[in-house]
Order: C-alpha cells, then sequence, then structure tokens
C-alpha cells in the first residue's frame, strides 16, 4: 500500500561546509527512530571512509524517516543530504531535482558563507520552499540576530522564523520534524498515470548489482514489474524495491512522491544514466522528464600506474569508481616519460584528490598524477576550433591563430582584515574585480579569475593567509583570449611531457625557474652531469644542473707518473660523457608530484 501524497515530505539539508548538515541528519535519524542507539555513530549518511575522516560529504545520501507528527497524522520524511563543497556542486543539483523543499542550515557564529549562497541558489532554482535553521546556538560566539540579519540581506529569503537548534546537543530538533511537516509543501503526482520516476543516483554492489535510487513522480514502481529506461533504451524486471532507513529495506512498491531503491541484476552502471526517466516497458509515459545538465568536467590531469604492469588494474579500478561517480570521466594516453594511463576529468581539485585517494586506498593502486590543467580552446589559422585538454598535445604554433583559456566568477566571503592581501592575491594571479560589498563586519568580492590560475594552489593559498576563514564558491564563466605559451620541461635535453604546461608569457620564466630549482633538489645524482632546462618553444629561459656523482678513479695509484693520473681521469671524462649520451634518468615519483606543487614561495 503506498502512502498517501498528503502525507509525503520530500526535502534536502543544504549548507557550507562544516555548519552540521550531516550532525543534523544524525539527530533527524534518532529522534524518529530510524536506527537503535546501539546502531547509532557520528554521521551514520557519510559512509566512506574517506567522508568519515576529513569529516566532509562527497555522496548525497538518502534516507527514509516515519515522524507522528502533532496533529496526530503519521508522515514519511524523505531527507536527502548533500555535500557542502563546491566541487560536489553537481551532487547538490542532481538531489534538489528530487525533493520539493531544503532546510538551509547556517552557523550561528560563522554567519552566512561563499557555499551557503551557493547551495541557495540550486534550491531556488529547484523551485524550493526553504526553511532557515540557525545551528549551534549554544556556542560561546553565536549572535543570532546578526546572522538572521545577514539571511535576509545576502540571500533575500525572510529569517524572522528561523529555527534556532544545536544539533549536537538535540535541542530544538522537534521544531525541525514540525517545521517540515507543517511549512514544506507535499509532492504533486498522479496515481493512475503511466509510471513515470527520475533516476536521481546509481552505484555499484557487489552482491546485487547496481543499486539504483529513483524519485516516483506518476504511478507506481512493483517488484517483478518490467521498467524501461527511457535515455538508455534498456528494459529491466526488478528484483527488489525499498527504501533506505538507512537501512535497505524491501517494501512491495513506491508511489508516486516517494524516494527508493530498486535492483534488477543490471551489471554495468553505465546503463543507468544519472537524470534518466523510468517508465513502465508496457504502458510507457508520453515524455521524459527534463533530467539533469551532464556534469562538465574542469579540470584534467593523467593518472599513471608507479608499476606499468599494474595498468590492467588501474583500468578496472576506474570502471568501478566510474560506477559510483557519474561525474568522473577518463580515456587511455600514453606518454613517452610514464608509459600508459588514463587522462581523467574532475570537477575540481579536491574531486581530483579524492579519486586519487580512492584508488590507492580501495585499490591498492601506487599513482603518479600529472599537473593538472584546464580545457582550453584553440582557434587554427584555418578557421577551425580544437579543444585541448593535455598540453603536451598542443599543435604547431605557426599553425595557431588565438588560444582561449575558460575563466571563473568567483565570490569571496572575508573578515575584513584579511581582504587586503586576497585582493593581492586575486591581483597576482590576473583576476579583474568586479564588485566589493559589505556584509556586516564581511566583505563580500567579487573576481572574474582565469581557472588555470586557480587549479594549482588558490585555494590553499587563500586558507592559509585569511587562517581558514574566507570561504570561495565560484561558477564557470565564458572562454577568453589569452597571451599563452607552452612551457616545456627538458632533463638531460630530453622533453618530460608530464610536467610539460600552458601559462600566461608574463610569469613563464619565472614558473620555469622555480620548476628547475625545485627537480634539481629532487632528482637524485647520477654518475653524469644532468641538465634541466625550462623552455618556450625552441629558446631556454632557465637552466640548472645536477652535479655528477664522482667516483675517486685514481685511489689505486701509488706514486708513479703524474701522467697515469691524468690518463685514468681522461678515460673517466669520456666514459661520462658516453654515459649521458645513452644513460636514462631515473626521476623518482615524489619528484613529479613535489615540482607539480607550485607555491608562490
Amino acid at each position: 500500500m503506498t502512502t498517501p501524497q498528503n502525507r509525503i515530505r520530500n526535502f534536502s539539508i543544504v549548507a557550507h561546509i562544516d555548519h552540521g548538515k550531516s550532525t543534523l541528519a544524525d539527530r533527524l535519524i534518532q529522534l524518529t527512530g530510524g536506527l537503535e542507539l546501539r546502531e547509532m555513530k557520528e554521521q551514520v549518511l557519510d559512509s566512506m571512509d574517506i567522508e568519515r575522516e576529513r569529516g566532509i560529504t562527497i555522496k548525497a545520501q538518502t534516507v527514509r524517516l516515519k515522524y507522528h507528527a502533532q496533529d496526530g497524522e503519521d508522515y514519511i520524511l524523505n531527507l536527502i543530504d548533500t555535500p557542502g563543497h563546491v566541487d560536489f556542486a553537481y551532487e547538490v543539483s542532481r538531489s534538489m531535482a528530487a525533493v520539493e523543499g531544503s532546510l538551509l542550515v547556517v552557523d550561528a557564529s560563522q554567519g552566512v558563507e561563499a557555499q551557503t549562497l551557493a547551495n541557495v541558489y540550486h534550491a531556488l532554482d529547484a523551485g524550493h520552499e526553504i526553511v532557515p535553521v540557525l545551528n549551534k546556538v549554544d556556542l560561546p560566539a553565536a549572535d543570532i540576530p546578526r546572522v538572521k540579519q545577514q539571511i535576509e540581506d545576502v540571500i533575500g529569503i525572510d529569517a524572522s522564523e528561523a529555527l534556532e537548534i544545536s544539533a549536537k546537543t538535540g535541542l530544538g530538533i522537534d521544531t525541525v520534524l514540525e517545521a517540515i511537516v507543517t511549512r514544506l509543501p507535499p509532492p504533486k503526482g498522479t496515481l493512475d498515470a503511466p509510471l513515470k520516476a527520475l533516476l536521481v543516483d546509481s552505484w555499484y554492489d557487489t552482491y546485487l548489482g547496481v543499486v539504483v535510487l529513483i524519485r516516483v513522480v506518476d504511478g507506481t514502481v512493483r517488484k517483478g514489474q518490467r521498467i524501461r529506461m527511457m535515455a538508455a533504451n534498456a528494459t529491466y524486471e526488478l528484483d527488489r524495491v525499498g527504501v533506505f532507513t538507512p537501512r535497505m529495506i524491501d517494501i512491495g512498491e513506491l508511489g508516486p512522491g516517494e524516494l527508493g531503491f530498486f535492483t534488477a541484476s543490471i551489471k554495468e552502471v553505465a546503463d543507468t544514466n544519472v537524470g534518466d526517466t523510468i517508465t513502465d516497458d508496457r504502458k510507457p509515459t508520453a515524455e521524459a522528464l527534463p533530467g539533469f545538465r551532464p556534469a562538465q568536467p574542469v579540470v584534467f590531469c593523467g593518472l599513471f600506474p608507479v608499476d606499468a604492469s599494474d595498468f590492467d588494474e588501474l583500468r578496472a579500478a576506474m570502471g568501478k569508481l566510474r560506477l559510483n561517480d557519474a561525474s568522473f570521466s577518463f580515456e587511455m594516453e600514453t606518454s613517452a616519460a610514464l608509459g600508459f594511463g588514463f587522462r581523467c576529468g574532475f570537477l575540481g581539485l579536491l574531486h581530483l584528490e579524492i579519486i586519487q585517494e580512492r584508488l590507492s586506498r580501495e585499490f591498492n593502486l601506487d599513482l603518479i598524477a600529472t599537473a593538472p590543467s584546464v580545457v582550453y580552446e584553440i582557434e587554427m589559422t584555418n578557421g577551425e576550433v580544437e579543444m585541448l585538454h593535455n598540453p603536451a598535445d598542443l599543435p604547431d604554433v605557426m599553425k595557431i591563430a588565438e588560444i582561449r583559456e575558460p575563466w571563473i566568477k568567483a565570490t569571496i566571503l572575508t573578515p575584513d582584515e584579511y581582504l587586503g592581501s586576497i585582493l593581492k592575491l586575486c591581483q597576482d594571479r590576473r583576476g579583474v574585480q568586479r564588485n566589493l560589498s559589505y556584509v556586516g563586519n564581511r566583505a563580500m568580492v567579487e573576481y572574474d579569475l582565469p581557472l588555470n590560475e586557480v587549479v594549482f594552489d588558490f585555494y590553499d593559498r587563500l586558507k592559509s593567509i585569511s587562517k581558514g576563514y574566507a570561504s570561495f564558491d565560484y561558477q564557470l564563466g565564458e572562454h577568453r583570449e589569452g597571451d599563452l605559451v607552452k612551457l616545456s620541461v627538458l632533463v638531460n635535453s630530453e622533453p618530460v611531457d608530464a610536467l610539460s604546461m600552458l601559462v600566461h608569457r608574463s610569469v613563464a620564466e619565472s614558473r620555469g625557474r622555480i620548476m628547475c630549482e625545485k627537480l634539481k633538489d629532487l632528482i637524485p645524482p647520477h654518475l653524469f652531469v644532468i641538465p634541466i632546462q625550462a623552455a618556450i618553444g625552441g629558446k631556454i629561459i632557465a637552466r640548472e644542473t645536477v652535479r655528477a656523482m664522482r667516483k675517486d678513479v685514481t685511489a689505486k695509484c701509488y706514486g708513479g707518473d703524474a701522467t697515469r693520473k691524468r690518463k685514468l681521469l681522461e678515460k673517466q671524462k669520456a666514459g661520462k660523457k658516453r654515459m649521458r649520451q645513452f644513460g636514462s634518468v631515473e626521476i623518482p615519483q615524489e619528484a613529479f608530484i613535489k615540482a607539480l606543487k607550485m607555491g608562490d614561495d
């Protein structure tokens, strides 16, 4: 028996990182009896080890709660806990399409942050009813009137009836549950219409095959039913239909407005496109749901196994990760220095770091990552436009009319005392200031920045300059023409393609010099002299030399003529010259990693 729609509430929790989304979800689960006390742990919905260690949410998770309201009715609450970090905004926008309302959680001591804004705009775009919730009101630094005023000034939603809670201690959680029932709208949908369901997420389970998370819009989903995925045009018979409480529990069917999962012995997650419409095979719906925009990778980088024999394992591991993470893309590539590997696309640097960590942790792989780069548009002299993902593939300069690089619109919120150094950082990165306004005692700066300047270590620098108080959020803008050159690194006169990058002409020389100095310290001495050079085209702009290790060949000479010693030294010199011609330079893996971490030091 499906639940009547007027007793269902679907909502998500949105907030900036660390404002208490997952802790609030814990309290709601605990208070509605979703898990018994002995099963509770902190951040129940953060199931990955990395999420628990870093204290961040990466994958949106869903849970169904039963609540007995003050009006005496029993309600079903479907909650989606979403990530707060800008790199996972894609997960947030997906979750928003599946629910009708949002709880906006704001830290009562820190106030509105950059990603609070970004996530609220996702919710407003999806047409959500929003309930503001002030968390951490028990902290000595909490300033409730100021934060309410901030919510009204910056976001523009009424905060006079904002709920005041402490998710950690459980203070005010019952008012949140009542507000969900009274202030959020029930879902709309028709029970008798043909089945129409939105595919929200899918992941691979070793025992069940692909588990598919859906939001039913019209009709019902039953066990044993034959369904069709409209975009993939694949049909399956359902083995299990159920909900997460957060345990997986089988129920016979899901009706309109409900969130749940099904399994159908699906082998490939590639068949389950996120945002696809699921309908009944025999009685299909006339038109598909709008779905989501596919995720656009922003940062590209090459991943290569340290040991070439691990290549097949790496391929299998990436295939499995792709199952869980629809926004991660990869294709094969080869490199003269590193052998076979993959060119991978990510939504940002944190996403890149998480994927790398998951590959090494879940699949025991040792990897080398090349310099992260962004996608450039290259207009050729014959009028063709190409997309360049890897700086090593840059066409001949004579054939290029112009190179266009992606720019972003960045919003930075910072306490006043760090404003000067943050403006300087943005100017150093070729930023163009668009706006500067004040929200209480905090400055809100809007900048246009070239993405390839942000990709390296902008976020780390911003956090260290502002002692962690500044918050940063960005949206992709358009491609603009830039005076960009390809910086190549030569080790012993051989180009190392993994270290080549596109940089702005104004910083090329200093970047090249820093790179050479770093490599000089990182490459161990060999038996011959190793020149390290940075070049733009055929012009060398920086050089360092790694001294040779010298073996004392004259140690066994006792007395005798000086010519004997000279003869031995000449012989050694000739041997070194020959070695330098044919000897290969071993560049250790950490040299790649450290050389690519370009600080402004």
